[in-house]
């Protein structure tokens, strides 16, 4: 017999915590940029070219350093030595990749990705201080004007791409290794993706270190998947775009969190009631 009791809210939010997991939004990321035509464009530009660039570097990487590679890790992983050195040639393509052309061809890109994908979701309040806006445009995509403020998507760090090489050696770890590599530079990365975020917002440096702070799992797994898809070949690059996207959508259910509770009515202090105030103490009087 079905049960006759209705579905509250409270039921739902796990399954809602589930659905708006942030290691979800760098794939959330891809559907959208696939199911909404006005973004092709933005691909279109840079896509094509850097595609071409990181399959050439990977080719001559695969060429050259693959096989000495597995024949160095058949001495510690046995079989698997195959499969683990896949990741380490694909790493070491990312990080030539981003020191040769991501922080310098398709930053401007990620931008306008990000910033679209806020405006076509409603929150144009949070894009405009920072960039001109064309508002009677068809749709997101050309409403974007010129910045009036440095637009970074993502700061290049050589920190960041020093700890990636210097974690690649995790890969020579049996079997636990990949997963170590993946999470721990997934860790520094996730926060990189919402640095444009912290901008629109204003966050001092020590504001926005207390965010990275409270969702520092969160930022983990986010730059964990978002890092995974980028080491898949030829597709590298249309992941990466579709992760700035992802990452927008993130910002758009913290933002919806943010204004509910700022929008929450305060409920109005309470008086008391003469049946609520207790009653004078007691004196034996006879008057």
């Amino acid at each position: 017999m079905p049960d006759p009791r209705p579905i509250t809210a409270a039921a739902l939010q796990p399954i809602r915590n589930v659905v708006s997991a942030s290691f979800l939004y760098p794939c959330k990321g891809i559907y959208y940029c696939l199911t909404h035509r006005e973004f092709w464009p933005l691909f279109g530009r840079q896509l094509i070219p850097l595609t071409v660039i990181s399959l050439v570097i990977l080719g001559i990487l695969f060429t050259f350093t693959y096989l000495p590679q597995v024949a160095f890790l058949l001495i510690f992983h046995g079989p698997t030595a195959w499969f683990n050195a896949v990741f380490l040639v694909l790493g070491e393509g990312q990080v030539l990749v981003a020191l040769l052309f991501e922080a310098f061809m398709v930053d401007e890109t990620l931008v306008n990705i990000f910033d679209a994908t806020l405006i076509r979701e409603g929150l144009v309040d949070l894009v405009s201080p920072s960039r001109i806006l064309f508002h009677d445009a068809p749709n997101a995509v050309k409403m974007l004007g010129k910045p009036t403020s440095a637009a970074v998507y993502s700061p290049f760090s050589f920190r960041q791409i020093a700890e990636f090489v210097l974690f690649l050696p995790l890969n020579l770890i049996p079997v636990i290794g990949t997963p170590f590599f993946l999470v721990l530079t997934g860790a520094r990365a996730g926060p990189f993706h919402h640095w444009r975020y912290f901008k629109l917002l204003g966050l001092t440096k020590k504001e926005r270190k207390e965010a990275i702070r409270r969702r520092g799992w969160k930022y983990t797994w986010f730059g964990t998947v978002a890092l995974l898809l980028q080491l898949v070949p030829v597709l590298s690059m249309f992941f990466l775009l579709t992760t700035a996207c992802g990452s927008a959508l993130w910002v758009v259910k913290l933002e919806e969190q943010k204004r509910l509770i700022a929008e929450a009515p305060v409920p109005a202090p309470t008086t008391r009631t003469d049946e609520q105030n207790p009653p004078p103490p007691y004196t034996d009087d006879p008057i």
